[in-house]
């Protein structure tokens, strides 16, 4: 991030979901293919099963990098979970399948990909716990200086701004049109969807919004 916006401009770190381990795997013996829709399914994996044997489909490229780190052969599928389905449909590969996810989801992957023709069961193996802005992330949010917030999924979206009092400029870089939904129009002073659901995709968006933010404040550096 710094090399998009600059050594000199303030960088905070907020999470509003932590990952927590939960559940355990089934038997994996008739598993023909895993699905994983983010890297957090990756890691949980890794930590239940010492099996590197079972080909996968990762949502994205940052997911497929995490299930080749540890040693398993990843097809990665465009970055969000349409193009996903779509991947695996066009294969059409023999199941059944099986999708690592976590407590909270997008919709169904699972039962979507069943109802195709492919049979596809599902382990929640992690949870997403909300946790509060940090007292840092809601100062800046309550000064005057533009603020760029990257949101990642709808739910990180709701929980970002809920309950704050939002008084800086806000500029929001949001991954897919789900999140840009989630943001209330009046407290944004603009909010810009990713061309691609990527890491490369959302640093562009934050480049461009911090062009925009610098604009606004005649030079001076945003958040």
């Amino acid at each position: 991030m710094e090399k998009v916006i600059g050594p000199a401009s303030k960088i905070v770190l907020s999470p509003v979901l932590q990952i927590e381990p939960c559940g355990t795997l089934p038997d994996l013996a008739a598993v023909r293919q895993l699905v994983f829709s983010s890297r957090h399914g990756v890691e949980a994996f890794a930590r239940h099963s010492n099996r590197r044997d079972i080909p996968a489909y990762a949502v994205g490229e940052a997911t497929a990098k995490a299930g080749r780190d540890i040693g398993l052969s990843v097809t990665a599928c465009g970055g969000d979970a349409r193009q996903m389905m779509k991947r695996i449909l066009a294969d059409a590969l023999p199941g059944p399948f099986l999708h690592v996810r976590g407590e909270y989801t997008t919709g169904d992957l699972a039962r979507d990909l069943t109802l195709a023709g492919i049979e596809t069961y599902e382990a929640v193996i992690y949870r997403q716990r909300a946790v509060g802005l940090t007292d840092q992330a809601k100062e800046c949010l309550q000064q005057r200086t533009p603020v760029i917030l990257p949101l990642f999924s709808p739910r990180s979206a709701r929980l970002a701004l809920s309950g704050v009092l939002v008084k800086a400029p806000l500029f929001v870089a949001a991954i897919s049109e789900n999140v840009a939904q989630e943001i209330p129009l009046a407290i944004a002073q603009d909010v810009v969807v990713a061309d691609e659901p990527t890491t490369i995709g959302m640093l562009d968006v934050v480049q461009g919004l911090f062009d925009a933010a610098k604009r606004l404040e005649g030079g001076n550096t945003a958040k």
